[in-house]
């Protein structure tokens, strides 16, 4: 029997895998056999985004999957360039088709425009109308800060159900993650196995850390499966990314074993402090914008 993701119960009532399969980086020509694999090892949550440029073939591997439509939680993100009323409803309709659903489980938006924070505002209230047609059945945000969500809030009439956010043993984010506990928004980890601090070339990296290596000696596991067994334990969606089979399915078995007190504190002592990913305060359409194509 294929082993089944936990679920999370978003603040609308929502139930979300907590584990899935995310497909930032994934070349279009693997993503759909990525997407197939994963469904077909157990995951029913996918993430990818507007901006990943993969979002058709997502829709193409939930279709040659054969799943039914209602057993698969799909996630996108609208990019900054998209900000605005009328530009985010529209950018719904371009990720929509290419997709090939009528309804978005989830949607994002995928950065704060600290620079245009009007236009921000103003997707999110497009995310709402969305909500209330019954296009997406659950909205929120990712990359916000704490100055973001705050902003947000003052205004929204619907808080947002999740904030993605990079969280890995280096970087956790912990005063961050608190705020999303007091209001209710479910954070979703990405880069949750700190793939980030390998391919951005730091000296340290998570897969070679040695208090990560003993616990998994200790359970027969890999590094990658104690880090997402760790975000699992404590309350935390992640969305590992991998296009190779293997690792697919390695990193969706974690649910037959579970850490001690001990080891999830000598995991939480494993913060840096040290952001892998762009600093969300940064971005601005001159840097970041980009069309992102019709459907």
């Amino acid at each position: 029997m294929t082993a089944k993701s936990p679920s999370i119960t978003l603040n609308n009532g929502v139930q979300m895998p907590a584990l899935g399969l995310g497909v930032f980086q994934s070349p279009p020509a693997e993503t759909a056999r990525a997407v197939e694999t994963a469904l077909a090892t157990g995951y029913r949550l996918i993430d990818t985004a507007a901006a990943y440029a993969n979002e058709r073939e997502v829709g193409e591997g939930l279709r040659r999957s054969g799943l039914p439509r209602d057993q698969v939680f799909i996630e996108t993100k609208v990019w900054i360039s998209d900000y605005g009323y009328d530009a985010t409803l529209h950018a719904f309709d371009k990720s929509a088709r290419k997709l090939g659903v009528e309804q978005i489980d989830l949607l994002l938006l995928h950065q704060p425009l600290p620079s245009a924070f009007d236009l921000t505002l103003e997707a999110y209230r497009a995310l709402e109308k969305l909500l209330a047609d019954g296009r997406v059945r659950a909205i929120g945000v990712s990359n916000f800060m704490p100055e973001h969500l705050e902003r947000l809030l003052s205004t929204a009439s619907v808080v947002p159900t999740v904030n993605q956010i990079e969280v890995h043993p280096y970087f956790q984010q912990t005063a961050l993650q608190r705020v999303h506990a007091e209001h209710g928004i479910a954070t979703q980890a990405w880069s949750p196995i700190g793939g980030i601090t390998a391919y951005r070339g730091l000296e340290k990296t998570s897969f070679a850390d040695p208090t990560l290596l003993e616990i998994a000696r200790q359970h027969g596991k890999s590094a990658p499966q104690v880090m997402l067994r760790w975000h699992l334990q404590q309350g935390r969606s992640a969305i590992p990314k991998s296009t190779k089979p293997a690792r697919i399915a390695e990193n969706f078995a974690v649910f037959d074993f579970e850490l001690t007190r001990e080891q999830l504190a000598a995991i939480d002592a494993l913060d840096t402090g040290v952001r892998g990913g762009p600093e969300p305060g940064s971005i601005t359409l001159e840097s970041y914008g980009r069309p992102i194509p019709e459907a």
